[in-house]
């Protein structure tokens, strides 16, 4: 479905089931934490890691398990054809960037934090255009502007403000390989931390400037409001919330949620149901497509749990085996994303789509 052609009613539901709950846990989470409650780094292990735990089956994983569904129904109708070509694109790119997480590790790490901050960033943008209209982002310039701030939010307001923790799970997932994170050392240092964090922000009050600009030209308000809203929400979950615990949860609740409705709107019998406030009959849809590839999916898991030469021994190494999972099916995933950016006009200026 293009941008264009999401209906006030499937927003209204959306809104409702996706994007206002997604505030409230992210919300709460950090007013707890700013509070001093117990939802800091007192908290018990298996409660920080447990959105990583649960996102094998609920969200997390399974919101990349219909890719191969994604080109026919935004072209002509899924065939054997059409699914092949993802399986070729997934064997492809899976291969290179599993053997590259063998070769040289720190490197691919450093990779997959910019893939992930891309793609986290992309997921936003489609959001604010499809669920909230934003008239204040009509150029593709500032649409970039607006991935680079919302991609850059899970992965460097951590490390400004959680350093240690954030070298720790560099140094779990590199040193499965036998690598160490001393290349990395200049990022977490001050400096590299200041210029991370100055710069991230300054180009978040430039894209908050840059669009209320845009309201005083006639630009609707409400969406302006939402992403900068947003915004500051993320800055302060972000900036306060543990990163395992932060970055789990917004796997799950934010980025996946989001793009599992993007999935929704592609097929009329689930954009009917959201259109109709049905979203239970929309999701039951989703589950039953995405439960095959979600279960092949973990074998990806179990094969690098075998190839490894450092098997994980602790939370920490189950964890960095999880990332560098994640990281191998993430790149085609971003790949097929990508393709449904440009097949669904999300760089494209207002009439051109």
């Amino acid at each position: 479905m293009a941008l264009s052609a999401v209906t006030p009613a499937a927003r209204r539901t959306l809104s409702r089931t996706v994007v206002r709950p997604s505030w409230l846990v992210v919300g709460a989470a950090t007013l707890a934490v700013a509070a001093g409650s117990a939802l800091d780094a007192s908290l018990p292990a298996a409660v920080v890691y447990a959105p990583f735990a649960l996102s094998v089956v609920v969200l997390g994983l399974p919101h990349g398990a219909v890719d191969h569904l994604v080109p026919g129904r935004l072209g002509s109708g899924v065939t054997v054809r059409s699914m092949l070509w993802v399986g070729v694109v997934y064997a492809v790119l899976m291969g290179l960037y599993a053997g590259a997480w063998f070769l040289v590790p720190t490197a691919s790490f450093v990779f997959f934090i910019a893939l992930t901050w891309f793609h986290w960033g992309q997921g936003d943008v489609y959001a604010l255009l499809a669920f909230d209209d934003a008239g204040h982002l009509p150029t593709t310039a500032e649409r970039g502007l607006v991935l680079v701030v919302r991609g850059g939010l899970p992965m460097l307001a951590p490390l400004v403000a959680f350093p240690d923790q954030y070298r720790a799970v560099a140094l779990g997932v590199v040193s499965l390989f036998g690598a160490d994170a001393v290349a990395l050392a200049p990022v977490f240092s001050p400096t590299g931390r200041l210029a991370a964090g100055g710069g991230l922000l300054a180009l978040s009050i430039l894209a908050v400037v840059l669009g209320g600009l845009r309201v005083r030209a006639g630009a609707p308000q409400e969406p302006w409001l939402v992403d900068t809203g947003e915004m500051a929400l993320l800055w302060a979950f972000f900036a306060v919330v543990s990163p395992i615990l932060a970055v789990g949860l917004y796997f799950c609740l934010w980025h996946a949620l989001r793009h599992v409705a993007r999935l929704l709107l592609s097929t009329d019998v689930a954009a009917r149901a959201l259109a109709a406030g049905d979203v239970w009959a929309a999701l039951g849809r989703f589950a039953r497509d995405a439960a095959p590839l979600t279960a092949a999916s973990l074998a990806v898991f179990v094969l690098l749990a075998i190839a490894v030469p450092n098997a994980p021994g602790d939370r920490a190494g189950y964890l960095g085996l999880y990332l560098v999972g994640i990281a191998v099916l993430t790149l085609p995933h971003v790949a097929v994303v990508t393709w449904m950016d440009l097949r669904q006009g999300v760089w494209s200026a207002p009439g051109t789509r």
